[in-house]
């Protein structure tokens, strides 16, 4: 006896499922299981690891593919890769209470890690032990976000812990060299973005080292290039200034 499956349906195993709606209609992915948290957050970048096919359903359990009309219906394109991937990145990811639980609670670790491999103590310079990180972002009932990225809900917790403790971004040691023309009115321009000036020295070239915060790095940089046109330069001595030694806070 012959089986009939019907052309427009698909079957797949050990699935995670990303849904979205649109346009009054449910679409679906199918992912690998433990990948998609993995693009969300940069770590995976090849898509072909995430999606087991390119193909848009309304319904993955039962392998039904979605109709070509409907998705430019919703999403203007008929382009499956590029609806896999906004449904990929915009999309709620379907799974079980335990699983759910068990991603929330690696995120959470996750982005205590990022922000105490970040972070020290101001006053001393010193780097916080992880544990203490998960008991200050317990402490102001941090809640995991599973839609954005770790690096990014790390950058959020940096904000809330400053308000309940001394921490902030360890700072990155940078030397300029600057042409001694430009250099003075440009250092300047600096300042404001600059914590401390370490040294200073004028020779044939203005040569400064200094602390700055790592979220002015880009915008320093563009300034250097752009006042320069090209012949100043930048060098990062250090990405983070720690006080050497292995003890941390607890």
């Amino acid at each position: 006896m012959s089986i009939f499956t019907p052309t427009n349906q698909i079957r797949l195993t050990n699935v995670a499922v990303v849904r979205m709606k649109r346009a009054g209609k449910r679409f679906e992915i199918a992912c690998y299981k433990n990948k998609v948290v993995g693009w969300r957050s940069g770590v995976e970048k090849d898509l072909d690891e995430v999606l087991q096919t390119h193909s848009v359903f309304v319904n993955v359990s039962k392998g039904q593919v979605a109709k070509k009309e409907d998705l430019i219906s919703a999403f203007g394109t008929d382009d499956q890769t590029e609806i896999c991937k906004q449904i990929l990145t915009k999309g709620e990811l379907q799974v079980s209470d335990k699983e759910r639980h068990t991603q929330l609670e690696q995120m959470f670790r996750d982005i205590a890690t990022i922000v105490a491999d970040k972070c020290v103590n101001p006053e001393t310079k010193r780097p916080y032990a992880v544990i203490l990180i998960e008991r200050a972002m317990k402490d102001i009932h941090y809640s995991v976000k599973t839609n954005k990225s770790t690096k990014q809900q790390a950058l959020e917790v940096i904000k809330q812990l400053k308000e309940k403790m001394q921490i902030e971004r360890a700072h990155m040691r940078l030397r300029f060299l600057l042409p001694v023309n430009e250099g003075k009115k440009l250092k300047e321009k600096l300042k404001p973005l600059i914590k401390v000036i370490e040294s200073e020295d004028y020779g044939q070239q203005l040569e400064i080292v200094c602390l700055i915060d790592p979220g002015c790095f880009r915008e320093i940089d563009e300034l250097i290039k752009k006042e320069t046109k090209g012949k100043g330069s930048l060098e990062v001595l250090n990405l983070k200034d720690v006080e050497e030694g292995d003890e941390k806070f607890e």
